[in-house]
């Protein structure tokens, strides 16, 4: 006979949830919208390299993507904390082209005939790097104070500077193109010289997979040490076994890009070094903007998760006036983020003129299109308060995959601008359905 008492359920008390493909997920605490993008990065390389007959996905275009897509990705990760704090800087491809005007006009005239400083000079590439360093974050800091301090809106002061700063480029240097810059200097627009070899990319990759167990372990002591629950043992050693594959896998990727045929015959007979039969392979590696970036990301990631100025811009962007009585220095934190925009603008700039040995007019043209379509699409809202700095790099590589993969195929720069506009406006869409549907 059958207790009733022990079939009947117990108030209070959950039944066992059943095991889903979504609980599986959830358990393992992956970002789903990151997760998301990775999906559909990978679904627009595919869908490239099937529409050119398998020659899009090949080592040296890969290369060659990611290097395009550093310099946006460097600038996208302090676009990040602008939006979070319901603003927008309009000008950073202005402030692009002209610092790396700047770059060009350092290195071929200035230095040499004003200050003394000849191509023999020591260091010379980066004195003028930590010059147009100091520029970009003076540029910053002028925006920054007439939003913050002044109340101008901060459209209307960056497309002032969009104007302005875009009008000084071409008094710099009269409408010509500036080329001649310091080799040191050229080295960090990558290139077959410009990377850090195969052997250092192993052993980026092994540290990768070393940083990323080390931070799963200690993630998961912290959790135990304040009382938070953590993730089961086979989430955590799935995350880090993915990790791994991952970091090596692109280290090996990047190892499969050689040095033009011709630069390698000239290293051996410069080196007496024999060349075998099938040529002499010499692996590229990571490009060093690539590297630069990945700086870059951990720094801003840093700043923006575990410092109080970080912590000071997400509060901002969620609830101004709250923050404003908590007595945080709001103007002070505003202005901040604009000098550090900056700082990233010279960094991208570096990475642009270095790549073309110069500066030409067009440098960081539509910058600011693809810079804010990388921040919104990776999750950055322009309710303020949300947004991640991983997100936006992830975000710049997807816009620059469909830009060089639509370049690929024939599609001129017109064409490009029209898609990427479209997914501009789809990603917007999508967050405002988010927060309508979470409201």
């Amino acid at each position: 006979m059958t207790n009733l008492a022990e079939a009947a359920p117990v108030p209070g008390v959950q039944p066992p949830a059943r095991t889903s493909i979504r609980g599986l997920i959830a358990q393992t605490e992956i970002d789903l919208r990151l997760f998301g993008m990775l999906v559909v990065l990978a679904g627009i390389l595919l869908a490239f390299n099937i529409l050119s007959g398998g020659k899009f996905f090949q080592p040296t275009n890969m290369v060659t993507l990611a290097v395009q897509a550093s310099g946006v990705a460097v600038i996208a990760t302090g676009m990040v904390l602008i939006i979070v704090s319901r603003n927008i800087d309009l000008s950073v491809g202005s402030l692009v082209g002209f610092i790396a005007m700047t770059y060009a006009l350092l290195m071929t005239d200035w230095m040499p005939h004003l200050l003394g400083m000849g191509p023999d000079f020591p260091f010379r590439w980066a004195i003028a790097l930590g010059l147009g360093i100091l520029l970009g974050a003076g540029f910053g800091a002028i925006q920054g104070f007439i939003i913050a301090y002044v109340g101008v809106p901060s459209f209307i002061v960056t497309l002032g500077g969009l104007l302005t700063i875009r009008g000084l480029v071409w008094y710099l240097s009269s409408g010509a193109a500036v080329s001649g810059l310091d080799p040191g200097f050229q080295l960090v627009g990558g290139g077959a010289l410009g990377s850090i070899g195969g052997t250092m990319t192993w052993i980026v990759g092994v540290i990768g997979c070393l940083a990323i167990v080390a931070l799963l372990i200690n993630g998961r002591r912290q959790r135990r040490r304040y009382g938070f629950p953590v993730r089961p043992m086979w989430a955590e050693a799935t995350l880090a076994v993915i990790g791994c594959v991952a970091v090596i896998g692109l280290a090996a990727f990047a190892n499969n890009n050689f040095w033009p045929k011709g630069l390698a015959e000239r290293y051996a007979t410069q080196n007496n070094i024999p060349i075998p039969a099938g040529g002499l392979l010499i692996p590229t590696g990571f490009p060093n903007p690539i590297m630069l970036l990945l700086a870059v990301t951990l720094v801003m990631t840093f700043i923006a998760t575990r410092r109080r100025f970080g912590r000071y811009v997400y509060a901002y962007g969620g609830n101004p006036d709250a923050t404003e009585l908590a007595g945080i220095n709001t103007r002070w934190t505003i202005l901040k983020t604009y000098v550090l925009m900056g700082v990233l603008c010279a960094l991208a700039a570096a990475i642009a003129a270095a790549r073309l040995n110069g500066a030409t007019l067009d440098v960081g043209q539509s910058y600011e299109l693809y810079v804010i379509a990388a921040a919104v699409v990776g999750g950055t809202s322009f309710a303020g308060g949300i947004g991640t700095i991983p997100g936006a790099v992830l975000g710049a590589f997807v816009m620059q995959s469909l830009a060089y993969g639509l370049s690929f195929m024939g599609v001129n720069s017109p064409g490009q601008n029209v898609v990427a506009g479209i997914v501009l406006i789809l990603a917007v869409g999508f967050d405002t359905f988010n927060r309508r549907r979470g409201s």
